[in-house]
């Protein structure tokens, strides 16, 4: 892992932090049980085998 050799400014520590906020995942619509959901895009294929269930 790298390790920094320096003290970093706190003003560059938020900086660069910021940078690393998540974005809102894209939704899409699946059919669960005859029922329309939105669901992330990621997790499409967990709710179509049955692994995850919309509302949990």
């Amino acid at each position: 892992m790298a390790v920094p050799k320096r003290k970093m400014s706190r003003s560059n520590t938020r900086h660069r932090r910021a940078r690393w906020r998540a974005s809102t995942p894209n939704l899409v619509p699946v059919t669960v049980d005859g029922v329309r959901h939105l669901v992330p895009q990621h997790l499409v294929r967990a709710y179509e085998r049955g692994l995850l269930r919309p509302g949990d």
